[in-house]
């Protein structure tokens, strides 16, 4: 009888989460348990590890998504329990998911069918608790920002010259501008604010880029709030508030500890988007997790466009870490998309598979780049072609990059071991080089150019008169040396979302350019891409619910 994702994850037989943790080396004491089936890895651990010898760390992206999916976090956990079938060490490091998403067009992201994170219900819903810390510790800083201004505002800060932003961890496309302050003087200063979606949020990205409590705390201190009337900057340590924000983030800084349907171990923590942040779990986890086993399978958001270029050019960066492989994922349904076919994707057409197969070879040569070996995964369809298998076999060859065919949502780790065997072998075999694709010393223009035109493949770069001067007040500032974020919509190469394929001779449009000093990037927004989401014409969240017993149906 045919299962769905969320039927199949509630007939689980999961292990007490203290018995994953025993699988990992961790004492039940460095447990600290959320339920039966979940925990927080206390902050003890990392002194009892940061001996042992690092594992090798792959990454595991995608080509751009599509509206037919390509299953890249089913990958990424069905690659993992391949490799625990091996008999090898193996542990996955992911993103949390967002409130928004889940109830909005994307619905559930713990994975898929055989190969997925459980309990699923609990983590595509509040799970333990981080993304609402970090939703609080915005909006608290944000209720310090215009309660000093309404207490007499010895700084001088400007109300219109604000930047930090309130935030929802849903979609909510009218809290996208609003007017706070109204009424009377004793509901503070009238001004101009808008809110952001939490996992957009310089705090999240802060969480998933700090060391540990005391650069957590320091980097929330760094945050850039605004400008006084005088055009000085002011920072969250000038209200003395960093200490408070770590206070809330104290127990959100420490990784989430939950288990695969085969009982993989998998450390899920942090959850910045990856087409408006950096699109990585947390440094902390990532570290971790490569201190306790041999072999790390981690993913980077969306496309390898976005995702990917972040992971290596803004979290190893921070992190001092580099990946030995890459893994990316495609479907046959995904690349027909991208080739103009947009209905019957079960239909065999060689045509809009080899058109939209450009897609594929732009992220192959751009991944590259990097110096990291790569390997291309089909994420197989039972509806996929014996014929459109070979042409996708044959475009890869000419690439000179590895492929393989994953049937891990049927299989679960069963499906995946023909990559599992190939990762090995590359890991054995196969050092990688790596390099990142810009240097510090760049200007920022110079990254942004680099980015553009390196991996979208656009011709030129347009930066608008607003961003240009935004740049030249954040070199100002002494930012100029940040890696850059750029925020761009995921479907496309280029800023122009309906653009499939591997468009060329486009221009890159950058429209804002803002500094996250607390978590050490710029961000440069193109075209018209936002931080606050909205919801479609028929949320998933009308699909969701739930029983007299407390069973969920819908959600996936």
């Amino acid at each position: 009888m045919y299962q769905n994702d969320l039927e199949i994850a509630q007939n689980a037989m999961m292990l007490p989460i203290v018995e994953i943790a025993q699988k990992l080396g961790i004492d039940e004491d460095d447990v600290e348990q959320y339920g039966k089936y979940k925990a927080k890895i206390s902050n003890s651990i990392y002194n009892k590890v940061e001996n042992n010898k690092n594992g090798k760390l792959v990454l595991v992206t995608a080509t751009n998504p599509t509206p037919a999916g390509e299953g890249k976090t089913t990958i990424t956990v069905g690659l993992g329990q391949a490799l625990n079938k091996l008999g090898k060490n193996a542990i996955i490091a992911l993103r949390e998911p967002s409130l928004g998403p889940c109830f909005g067009i994307k619905g559930g992201a713990a994975g898929g069918g055989y190969s997925q994170v459980v309990p699923m219900e609990d983590i595509n819903l509040h799970f333990t608790g981080d993304i609402h810390a970090v939703g609080a510790c915005n909006n608290l800083l944000c209720s310090i920002i215009d309660n000093h201004i309404h207490q007499g505002n010895a700084l001088q800060i400007d109300p219109s010259a604000i930047v930090f932003k309130r935030c929802v961890d849903l979609n909510d496309r009218v809290l996208r501008e609003v007017i706070v302050g109204l009424n009377s003087h004793v509901n503070g200063v009238i001004r101009q604010d808008g809110f952001m979606i939490t996992v957009a949020s310089e705090i999240m990205a802060i969480l998933c880029l700090a060391n540990d409590l005391e650069d957590l705390k320091t980097k929330l201190g760094n945050i850039l709030i605004g400008y006084t009337y005088s055009k000085k900057p002011v920072y969250a340590y000038d209200l003395k508030v960093q200490g408070a924000m770590a206070t809330l983030l104290k127990d959100a800084i420490n990784p989430n500890l939950v288990q695969t349907l085969e009982n993989t171990p998998v450390l899920m923590h942090g959850g910045p988007f990856a087409n408006i942040a950096h699109g990585c779990n947390s440094i902390r986890a990532t570290k971790l997790a490569l201190k306790l086993c041999d072999i790390t399978i981690t993913e980077a958001g969306f496309g390898a466009d976005l995702g990917a270029e972040k992971f290596m050019d803004i979290k190893c960066r921070k992190a001092g870490i580099a990946p030995n492989v890459i893994v990316l994922v495609t479907t046959i349904r995904a690349l027909k998309y991208n080739g103009g076919m947009k209905k019957d994707l079960t239909t065999e057409n060689l045509n809009a598979l080899k058109k939209g197969s450009e897609n594929l070879k732009r992220h192959i040569n751009n991944l590259k780049q990097f110096g990291v070996p790569v390997i291309v995964t089909l994420n197989a369809f039972i509806t996929d072609t014996n014929a459109e298998i070979d042409l996708i076999k044959e475009i890869c060859d000419k690439q000179n990059a590895k492929f393989c065919v994953s049937k891990v949502w049927e299989f679960g780790g069963e499906g995946g071991l023909t990559l599992a065997k190939e990762v090995v072998n590359i890991l054995e075999n196969e050092p990688a080089d790596f390099k990142f694709l810009y240097d510090d010393n760049l200007s920022i223009t110079e990254k942004i150019n680099k980015i553009a035109k390196s991996i979208y493949g656009a011709e030129t770069v347009k930066i608008d008169a607003t961003a240009k001067k935004e740049i030249a007040k954040i070199e100002e500032l002494g930012f100029g040396h940040l890696p850059v974020c750029i925020a761009k919509n995921q479907y496309s190469f280029s800023d122009n979302q309906k653009s499939l394929g591997a468009p060329t001779g486009f221009t890159t449009t950058i429209k804002e350019v803002r500094v996250s000093a607390g978590a050490g990037f710029v961000v440069a927004l193109t075209g018209s891409v936002m931080t606050m989401p909205g919801l479609p014409k028929v949320p998933s969240a009308e699909k969701i619910d739930i029983d007299k017993n407390g069973v969920v149906t819908g959600l996936f």
